[in-house]
């Protein structure tokens, strides 16, 4: 079993920091679960363009108010606590928070802490060694 909190990840390396965005990572693939798992906090006003060329991504949303664009289609949809989106499709997408959003972020396959988006705001696929 693994028990993990928060604080036991905070300004630690897996808590990765950007002008909008925070992501503290709290499973990785290195635990060999078959998904990862990270709260995420999107900053107040921020423009975000997200691809998950590689993965599929299900994100929770705890708190916060916002929207989100498909960019393949230019469907909008508000963003609240209670909402789930899920990106099945390795959507393209835009994240518009009017406030601050924090929110539960599972990723398959999972990522390893040592992901950077590139220009296309993709993930590149980087994968634990057994």
């Amino acid at each position: 079993m693994l028990v993990r909190t928060l604080d036991e990840i905070t300004d630690t390396d897996a808590d990765i920091k950007t002008e909008n965005w925070r992501s503290k990572r709290i499973i990785l693939a290195k635990e060999g679960v078959g998904f990862s798992v990270h709260e995420t906090t999107l900053y107040a006003g921020t423009v975000n363009d997200f691809w998950y060329a590689n993965h599929i991504e299900a994100v929770f949303i705890t708190s916060g108010e916002g929207e989100i664009e498909d960019l393949a289609t230019g469907k909008v949809y508000e963003l609240k606590p209670g909402t789930l989106y899920l990106l099945n499709d390795h959507d393209k997408h835009q994240v518009r928070p009017k406030t601050e959003i924090k929110c539960v972020c599972v990723f398959n396959p999972p990522v390893t802490g040592r992901e950077v988006h590139d220009e296309n705001g993709v993930y590149p696929l980087i994968t634990e060694d057994a």
